[in-house]
């Protein structure tokens, strides 16, 4: 339902989005992760039509978002980050302007409809300035549901909004991704993890990592962080972890001594379990650390960040 192919965004001598291909299918919801200022929005103004490309194509719905741009806006609905409300109507009556906006003959019903399903429906004659920041944000995804889109895009929709409100509205979110195609935006990525049924990683404009939680998981296992615990001082077993063969480095933490491997290709496990047994301690625990979305976004940037590092210790390498 959304495929994008090789997209690039340009504000002048920056580029934002450099050449990035993904896809979001029916029925599910994509998580679209990263920092801030990692490309997210900029993707997102894109395929909801606000703004053209650079280079590289996006079609939401089976319409191109360059030629056909009036079509995709009919086919998606958009949540930005800040909501745009208008604060001294009720949110019955904004529903049904939006609806009018939006060429919905009956809006009143279809407004009602829509607040029942984000449940609002018993605040439907309050005055929006009135409602909580949860609500709002409630009131802000029924306008994007208002004409019924198939593709919902929602750009960081639980920002500021207390925990038993992220709750409910990541319910809501998961429970839209039955009937819709959902493109979810968070740099949250416990969150993500909750309500995501696929995982789309950028940064610095690139995508880095993308699929399903678990498959990211499994493929991150060989070369990720290690956390080795065992029956000896701290120090001295940070020391030997980090004096084994295929260890970049060894620090003390999380109860034991987390391990980076010298390169993303080398599990350096069965060499430090050979050093602790030699050592005749009890090892007690070792493990990769990717081990849930947040784990897996820091190992794969710290990939992209060694990657990138590779060609100028090369370069500086052939000038020495």
């Amino acid at each position: 339902m959304i495929e994008v192919q090789n997209l690039v965004k340009k504000y002048g001598e920056v580029t934002a989005v450099k050449g990035i291909t993904f896809s979001a299918e029916p029925g599910q919801v994509t998580g679209f992760l990263g920092p801030n200022g990692a490309g997210k929005t900029t993707t997102m103004r894109i395929l909801t039509g606000f703004m053209p490309p650079t280079a590289g194509t996006a079609r939401v719905a089976g319409y191109d978002v360059f030629d056909k741009s009036l079509e995709v806006r009919r086919r998606v609905g958009y949540l930005a980050e800040s909501v745009p409300l208008y604060r001294d109507m009720t949110a019955r009556d904004y529903l049904m302007y939006i609806g009018e906006i939006r060429g919905i003959k009956r809006p009143r019903p279809r407004a009602d409809e829509v607040l029942e399903r984000v449940g609002l429906a018993s605040r439907a004659g309050s005055r929006i300035r009135t409602l909580s920041k949860g609500m709002r944000q409630r009131v802000g995804l029924a306008q994007a549901l208002i004409h019924n889109p198939p593709v919902l895009i929602l750009d960081e929709p639980t920002i500021g909004l207390d925990p038993l409100q992220v709750l409910e509205l990541r319910q809501l979110v998961s429970d839209l991704g039955r009937d819709h195609t959902v493109l979810f935006s968070t740099h949250i990525l416990s969150e993500a993890e909750q309500v995501c049924d696929k995982v789309v990683i950028i940064n610095r404009g690139e995508i880095i990592a993308a699929g399903n939680p678990n498959d990211l998981r499994a493929s991150l296992e060989r070369g990720a962080r290690v956390l080795v615990r065992a029956d000896a001082p701290a120090g001295a077993l940070r020391e030997l972890v980090a004096g084994v063969k295929g260890v970049q480095s060894a620090e003390i933490g999380m109860n034991g001594v987390v391990a980076t491997p010298a390169s993303a290709d080398r599990d350096p496990r069965s060499e430090i379990v050979q050093a602790v047994v030699q050592k005749n301690w009890k090892l007690t625990e070792i493990r990769p650390l990717a081990i849930n979305l947040e784990d897996i976004f820091l190992e794969v940037t710290r990939r992209q960040a060694q990657d990138a590092d590779a060609p100028q210790s090369a370069e500086a390498e052939a000038g020495s």
